[in-house]
Protein backbone atom coordinates (compact mmCIF):
# COMPACT_ATOMS: atom_id res chain seq x y z
CA UNK A 1 0.00 0.00 0.00
CA UNK A 2 1.56 3.27 -1.10
CA UNK A 3 2.05 5.86 1.78
CA UNK A 4 0.37 9.11 3.01
CA UNK A 5 2.10 12.00 1.49
CA UNK A 6 3.16 14.21 4.55
CA UNK A 7 0.18 16.72 5.28
CA UNK A 8 -2.56 14.71 4.84
CA UNK A 9 -4.24 12.56 7.60
CA UNK A 10 -5.59 9.85 5.53
CA UNK A 11 -5.88 8.78 1.48
CA UNK A 12 -8.85 9.61 -0.23
CA UNK A 13 -12.03 7.01 0.14
CA UNK A 14 -12.06 6.09 -3.59
CA UNK A 15 -14.83 3.44 -2.53
CA UNK A 16 -17.09 5.51 -0.40
CA UNK A 17 -15.97 9.18 -0.49
CA UNK A 18 -17.94 11.79 -2.59
CA UNK A 19 -16.87 15.16 -3.89
CA UNK A 20 -16.75 17.84 -1.12
CA UNK A 21 -16.72 21.16 -1.47
CA UNK A 22 -13.25 22.02 0.28
CA UNK A 23 -11.69 19.71 -2.88
CA UNK A 24 -12.34 22.85 -4.80
CA UNK A 25 -11.24 25.25 -2.20
CA UNK A 26 -7.24 25.61 -3.22
CA UNK A 27 -6.17 24.35 0.14
CA UNK A 28 -5.26 20.97 1.57
CA UNK A 29 -8.44 18.93 0.04
CA UNK A 30 -7.86 19.77 -3.24
CA UNK A 31 -4.18 19.60 -3.31
CA UNK A 32 -5.24 16.14 -2.30
CA UNK A 33 -7.22 15.49 -4.95
CA UNK A 34 -4.53 16.28 -7.46
CA UNK A 35 -2.13 14.40 -5.89
CA UNK A 36 -3.82 10.93 -5.56
CA UNK A 37 -6.25 11.09 -8.55
CA UNK A 38 -5.13 13.24 -11.09
CA UNK A 39 -1.71 13.85 -10.78
CA UNK A 40 -0.76 9.67 -11.38
CA UNK A 41 -3.14 8.84 -13.90
CA UNK A 42 -2.50 12.01 -16.38
CA UNK A 43 1.56 11.68 -15.21
CA UNK A 44 3.61 13.40 -17.67
CA UNK A 45 6.86 15.66 -17.66
CA UNK A 46 5.07 19.06 -18.09
CA UNK A 47 2.11 18.55 -15.49
CA UNK A 48 4.55 17.23 -12.91
CA UNK A 49 5.95 20.65 -12.72
CA UNK A 50 2.55 21.82 -11.14
CA UNK A 51 2.64 25.30 -12.55
CA UNK A 52 0.01 27.54 -13.36
CA UNK A 53 0.41 26.39 -17.10
CA UNK A 54 2.36 23.94 -18.85
CA UNK A 55 5.33 24.50 -21.48
CA UNK A 56 5.95 22.40 -24.67
CA UNK A 57 8.05 22.43 -27.72
CA UNK A 58 6.05 23.26 -31.12
CA UNK A 59 7.43 21.91 -34.40
CA UNK A 60 7.61 24.03 -37.84
CA UNK A 61 4.18 24.73 -38.97
CA UNK A 62 0.76 26.33 -38.71
CA UNK A 63 -0.83 25.69 -35.08
CA UNK A 64 -4.34 24.67 -34.46
CA UNK A 65 -5.99 25.45 -31.16
CA UNK A 66 -10.12 23.69 -30.79
CA UNK A 67 -11.78 23.65 -27.30
CA UNK A 68 -15.26 21.90 -26.68
CA UNK A 69 -17.32 20.98 -23.29
CA UNK A 70 -19.01 17.41 -22.44
CA UNK A 71 -22.34 17.93 -20.62
CA UNK A 72 -23.11 14.21 -21.83
CA UNK A 73 -25.79 12.36 -19.65
CA UNK A 74 -25.72 9.87 -18.91
CA UNK A 75 -22.06 10.05 -17.85
CA UNK A 76 -21.64 6.56 -18.47
CA UNK A 77 -22.76 4.54 -22.02
CA UNK A 78 -22.56 1.80 -24.33
CA UNK A 79 -18.66 2.01 -25.76
CA UNK A 80 -17.82 4.96 -23.63
CA UNK A 81 -17.78 7.28 -21.14
CA UNK A 82 -17.72 11.06 -20.45
CA UNK A 83 -14.28 10.83 -19.71
CA UNK A 84 -12.73 9.23 -23.26
CA UNK A 85 -15.47 11.27 -25.03
CA UNK A 86 -13.68 14.89 -23.71
CA UNK A 87 -10.18 13.50 -24.82
CA UNK A 88 -11.38 12.14 -28.41
CA UNK A 89 -13.68 15.01 -28.69
CA UNK A 90 -10.93 17.78 -28.82
CA UNK A 91 -8.20 15.52 -30.41
CA UNK A 92 -10.80 15.02 -33.15
CA UNK A 93 -11.85 19.01 -34.19
CA UNK A 94 -7.91 19.41 -33.97
CA UNK A 95 -7.18 16.52 -36.47
CA UNK A 96 -10.09 17.70 -38.53
CA UNK A 97 -7.64 20.57 -39.83
CA UNK A 98 -5.40 17.62 -41.01
CA UNK A 99 -2.87 18.84 -37.81
CA UNK A 100 -1.01 16.56 -35.42
CA UNK A 101 -2.35 16.93 -31.92
CA UNK A 102 0.12 17.37 -29.40
CA UNK A 103 -1.13 18.37 -26.23
CA UNK A 104 -4.48 18.66 -23.88
CA UNK A 105 -5.96 20.92 -21.39
CA UNK A 106 -8.61 19.17 -19.23
CA UNK A 107 -11.19 21.36 -16.82
CA UNK A 108 -13.67 20.07 -14.14
CA UNK A 109 -16.65 21.37 -12.86
CA UNK A 110 -17.36 18.51 -10.15
CA UNK A 111 -21.00 19.25 -8.65
CA UNK A 112 -20.86 18.38 -4.53
CA UNK A 113 -21.34 15.21 -3.38
CA UNK A 114 -20.63 13.45 -6.51
CA UNK A 115 -19.13 10.03 -5.85
CA UNK A 116 -15.26 9.84 -5.92
CA UNK A 117 -15.32 6.12 -7.19
CA UNK A 118 -17.13 7.85 -10.50
CA UNK A 119 -14.99 10.09 -10.47
CA UNK A 120 -11.60 8.32 -10.63
CA UNK A 121 -13.41 5.96 -13.11
CA UNK A 122 -13.88 9.12 -15.39
CA UNK A 123 -10.41 10.47 -14.78
CA UNK A 124 -8.85 7.14 -15.59
CA UNK A 125 -10.88 6.45 -19.19
CA UNK A 126 -9.35 10.09 -19.66
CA UNK A 127 -6.31 8.86 -18.98
CA UNK A 128 -6.50 5.69 -20.85
CA UNK A 129 -7.79 7.12 -24.05
CA UNK A 130 -5.43 10.03 -23.76
CA UNK A 131 -2.26 7.51 -23.57
CA UNK A 132 -3.55 5.31 -26.41
CA UNK A 133 -3.71 8.57 -28.79
CA UNK A 134 -0.66 9.76 -27.44
CA UNK A 135 -1.69 12.90 -27.04
CA UNK A 136 -0.97 13.98 -22.79
CA UNK A 137 -3.01 16.15 -20.97
CA UNK A 138 -0.38 18.90 -19.42
CA UNK A 139 -2.30 21.07 -17.57
CA UNK A 140 -6.03 21.31 -16.22
CA UNK A 141 -8.50 23.11 -13.48
CA UNK A 142 -10.67 21.81 -11.29
CA UNK A 143 -14.03 23.36 -9.44
CA UNK A 144 -16.72 22.31 -7.27
CA UNK A 145 -19.97 23.58 -6.93
CA UNK A 146 -22.78 23.18 -4.44
CA UNK A 147 -25.19 19.96 -4.72
CA UNK A 148 -28.12 20.85 -7.04
CA UNK A 149 -25.75 23.67 -8.73
CA UNK A 150 -24.36 20.86 -10.85
CA UNK A 151 -24.93 17.64 -12.77
CA UNK A 152 -22.22 15.50 -11.53
CA UNK A 153 -19.17 16.41 -14.03
CA UNK A 154 -19.33 18.68 -16.56
CA UNK A 155 -15.73 18.18 -18.14
CA UNK A 156 -13.82 21.05 -20.97
CA UNK A 157 -10.66 19.91 -22.98
CA UNK A 158 -8.78 22.07 -25.12
CA UNK A 159 -6.07 20.74 -27.31
CA UNK A 160 -3.23 22.35 -29.66
CA UNK A 161 -2.01 20.52 -32.81
CA UNK A 162 0.35 21.39 -35.83
CA UNK A 163 -0.95 21.41 -39.63
CA UNK A 164 2.27 20.39 -41.43
CA UNK A 165 3.57 22.27 -44.53
CA UNK A 166 1.58 21.89 -47.62
CA UNK A 167 -2.17 21.18 -45.68
CA UNK A 168 -4.89 23.51 -46.69
CA UNK A 169 -8.03 22.01 -45.04
CA UNK A 170 -11.02 24.73 -44.49
CA UNK A 171 -15.04 24.13 -44.63
CA UNK A 172 -14.97 26.57 -47.25
CA UNK A 173 -12.72 24.72 -49.88
CA UNK A 174 -15.80 22.61 -51.48
CA UNK A 175 -15.71 22.88 -55.36
CA UNK A 176 -18.60 21.73 -57.41
CA UNK A 177 -17.85 17.99 -58.65
CA UNK A 178 -15.98 17.42 -55.13
CA UNK A 179 -17.05 14.12 -53.78
CA UNK A 180 -18.35 14.05 -50.42
CA UNK A 181 -16.89 10.95 -48.29
CA UNK A 182 -17.46 9.57 -44.86
CA UNK A 183 -15.41 7.45 -42.97
CA UNK A 184 -18.02 4.83 -41.41
CA UNK A 185 -21.34 3.92 -40.20
CA UNK A 186 -23.52 6.91 -39.18
CA UNK A 187 -25.42 7.34 -35.81
CA UNK A 188 -23.95 5.16 -33.52
CA UNK A 189 -22.87 6.87 -30.43
CA UNK A 190 -26.17 9.13 -30.61
CA UNK A 191 -28.90 5.89 -30.01
CA UNK A 192 -26.14 4.73 -27.87
CA UNK A 193 -26.33 7.45 -25.57
CA UNK A 194 -30.40 7.07 -26.12
CA UNK A 195 -30.38 3.57 -25.78
CA UNK A 196 -29.01 4.14 -21.95
CA UNK A 197 -30.92 7.44 -21.30
CA UNK A 198 -34.14 5.55 -21.93
CA UNK A 199 -33.27 2.20 -20.40
CA UNK A 200 -34.18 0.67 -24.22
CA UNK A 201 -32.17 -2.55 -25.36
CA UNK A 202 -31.83 -3.91 -28.71
CA UNK A 203 -31.59 -7.31 -30.21
CA UNK A 204 -28.00 -6.02 -31.18
CA UNK A 205 -26.15 -4.33 -28.67
CA UNK A 206 -25.05 -0.83 -30.15
CA UNK A 207 -22.14 1.17 -28.96
CA UNK A 208 -21.01 4.38 -28.72
CA UNK A 209 -18.09 5.29 -32.00
CA UNK A 210 -15.95 7.52 -29.80
CA UNK A 211 -12.49 7.49 -30.62
CA UNK A 212 -9.29 9.62 -31.56
CA UNK A 213 -9.33 10.20 -35.70
CA UNK A 214 -6.30 11.54 -35.74
CA UNK A 215 -4.13 8.40 -37.59
CA UNK A 216 -6.97 7.82 -39.88
CA UNK A 217 -6.73 11.67 -40.91
CA UNK A 218 -2.91 11.39 -41.23
CA UNK A 219 -3.33 8.91 -43.47
CA UNK A 220 -5.75 10.07 -45.48
CA UNK A 221 -3.67 13.63 -45.69
CA UNK A 222 -0.20 10.85 -46.72
CA UNK A 223 -2.35 9.54 -49.50
CA UNK A 224 -4.20 12.80 -50.63
CA UNK A 225 -2.61 16.02 -49.30
CA UNK A 226 -5.23 18.10 -51.01
CA UNK A 227 -8.27 17.13 -49.04
CA UNK A 228 -10.38 20.37 -49.19
CA UNK A 229 -13.08 19.91 -46.08
CA UNK A 230 -12.97 17.56 -43.03
CA UNK A 231 -14.94 17.19 -39.86
CA UNK A 232 -16.32 15.18 -37.59
CA UNK A 233 -20.48 15.31 -37.34
CA UNK A 234 -20.95 15.51 -34.00
CA UNK A 235 -24.29 17.42 -32.38
CA UNK A 236 -26.92 17.56 -35.27
CA UNK A 237 -25.10 14.74 -37.29
CA UNK A 238 -24.08 14.23 -41.26
CA UNK A 239 -26.88 16.80 -41.85
CA UNK A 240 -25.45 19.51 -40.43
CA UNK A 241 -22.43 19.05 -41.13
CA UNK A 242 -23.13 19.11 -44.90
CA UNK A 243 -24.57 22.23 -44.45
CA UNK A 244 -21.83 24.22 -42.74
CA UNK A 245 -20.13 23.05 -45.26
CA UNK A 246 -22.38 24.18 -48.09
CA UNK A 247 -22.94 26.96 -45.85
CA UNK A 248 -18.77 28.07 -46.02
CA UNK A 249 -18.12 27.45 -49.38
CA UNK A 250 -21.29 28.52 -51.01
CA UNK A 251 -22.37 25.53 -52.88
CA UNK A 252 -24.90 23.32 -52.99
CA UNK A 253 -24.74 19.16 -51.67
CA UNK A 254 -26.44 16.37 -53.45
CA UNK A 255 -26.20 12.57 -51.58
CA UNK A 256 -27.18 9.04 -52.36
CA UNK A 257 -29.48 7.60 -49.66
CA UNK A 258 -28.41 4.07 -50.63
CA UNK A 259 -24.99 5.14 -50.47
CA UNK A 260 -25.35 6.03 -46.48
CA UNK A 261 -23.65 3.69 -44.10
CA UNK A 262 -26.21 2.99 -41.09
CA UNK A 263 -26.24 -0.38 -39.01
CA UNK A 264 -29.39 -2.24 -39.02
CA UNK A 265 -29.59 -1.93 -35.18
CA UNK A 266 -29.33 1.79 -35.75
CA UNK A 267 -31.76 2.52 -38.73
CA UNK A 268 -34.37 0.53 -36.18
CA UNK A 269 -33.72 2.02 -33.66
CA UNK A 270 -34.34 5.53 -35.18
CA UNK A 271 -37.15 4.59 -36.63
CA UNK A 272 -38.58 3.28 -33.25
CA UNK A 273 -37.23 7.04 -31.75
CA UNK A 274 -38.85 8.75 -34.48
CA UNK A 275 -35.11 9.98 -35.11
CA UNK A 276 -33.39 10.53 -38.72
CA UNK A 277 -29.87 8.76 -38.72
CA UNK A 278 -28.89 11.23 -40.76
CA UNK A 279 -29.08 14.36 -37.72
CA UNK A 280 -28.11 11.52 -35.18
CA UNK A 281 -24.70 12.60 -33.68
CA UNK A 282 -21.22 10.38 -33.80
CA UNK A 283 -18.45 10.85 -31.97
CA UNK A 284 -15.33 8.39 -34.24
CA UNK A 285 -16.62 9.57 -37.79
CA UNK A 286 -15.61 11.92 -40.19
CA UNK A 287 -16.97 13.64 -43.19
CA UNK A 288 -14.48 14.55 -46.17
CA UNK A 289 -14.72 16.59 -49.14
CA UNK A 290 -12.09 16.20 -52.29
CA UNK A 291 -12.04 16.10 -55.83
CA UNK A 292 -13.48 13.99 -57.93
CA UNK A 293 -9.98 12.94 -59.35
CA UNK A 294 -8.90 12.14 -55.86
CA UNK A 295 -11.97 10.24 -54.31
CA UNK A 296 -11.16 7.15 -55.44
CA UNK A 297 -7.27 7.34 -54.13
CA UNK A 298 -8.85 9.20 -50.54
CA UNK A 299 -11.51 6.04 -50.54
CA UNK A 300 -8.88 3.32 -50.45
CA UNK A 301 -6.77 4.86 -47.81
CA UNK A 302 -9.63 5.22 -45.94
CA UNK A 303 -10.74 1.63 -45.68
CA UNK A 304 -7.26 0.50 -45.62
CA UNK A 305 -7.57 1.80 -41.88
CA UNK A 306 -9.55 -0.03 -39.17
CA UNK A 307 -11.13 3.18 -38.31
CA UNK A 308 -12.07 3.49 -41.81
CA UNK A 309 -13.29 -0.02 -43.06
CA UNK A 310 -16.37 1.47 -43.69
CA UNK A 311 -15.92 4.56 -45.51
CA UNK A 312 -17.71 5.51 -48.95
CA UNK A 313 -18.51 8.30 -51.22
CA UNK A 314 -21.81 9.39 -50.35
CA UNK A 315 -22.34 12.54 -52.71
CA UNK A 316 -20.66 15.33 -54.89
CA UNK A 317 -20.87 19.16 -54.76
CA UNK A 318 -22.92 21.13 -57.34
CA UNK A 319 -23.42 24.89 -57.95
CA UNK A 320 -26.09 26.40 -55.99
CA UNK A 321 -25.82 30.12 -54.91
CA UNK A 322 -28.93 28.66 -52.54
CA UNK A 323 -26.75 26.44 -50.24
CA UNK A 324 -29.47 23.49 -49.99
CA UNK A 325 -28.70 20.14 -49.46
CA UNK A 326 -30.49 17.56 -51.14
CA UNK A 327 -30.94 13.66 -50.94
CA UNK A 328 -31.75 11.26 -53.63
CA UNK A 329 -34.15 8.90 -51.34
CA UNK A 330 -33.87 5.10 -52.07
CA UNK A 331 -37.11 5.55 -53.94
CA UNK A 332 -35.86 7.57 -56.74
CA UNK A 333 -37.20 10.79 -55.20
CA UNK A 334 -35.23 14.11 -53.70
CA UNK A 335 -35.83 15.94 -50.34
CA UNK A 336 -34.47 19.30 -48.86
CA UNK A 337 -31.75 17.97 -46.12
CA UNK A 338 -32.47 20.96 -44.01
CA UNK A 339 -30.59 22.28 -40.98
CA UNK A 340 -31.41 20.49 -37.68
CA UNK A 341 -35.05 22.36 -35.78
CA UNK A 342 -35.16 22.13 -32.01
CA UNK A 343 -33.19 19.90 -29.85
CA UNK A 344 -33.33 15.79 -31.69
CA UNK A 345 -31.16 14.27 -28.59
CA UNK A 346 -30.49 16.57 -25.91
CA UNK A 347 -26.41 16.12 -24.42
CA UNK A 348 -24.83 13.55 -26.45
CA UNK A 349 -21.55 14.77 -25.87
Amino acid sequence: MSSIKPGYARRLDFKHGRVEMSHGSGGRAMAQLIDELFLPAFDNAALRQMNDQAAFTVPAGRMVMATDSHVVSPLFFAGGDIGCLSVHGTINDVAMAGATPLTLAAGFILEEGFPLADLRRIVESMAAASREAGVPVVTGDTKVVEQGKGDGVFISTTGVGIVPPGVNISGNRARPGDKVLVSGTLGDHGIAVMSQREGLSFSTSVASDTTSLHRLVAAMVAAVPDIHCLRDPTRGGLATTLNEFARQSQVGIDIDERALPVRQEVRAACEMLGLDPLYVANEGKLVAICSATDAPRLLDAMRSHPLGRDAAIIGEVREDTNCFVQMRTAFGGRRNVDWLSGEQLPRIC
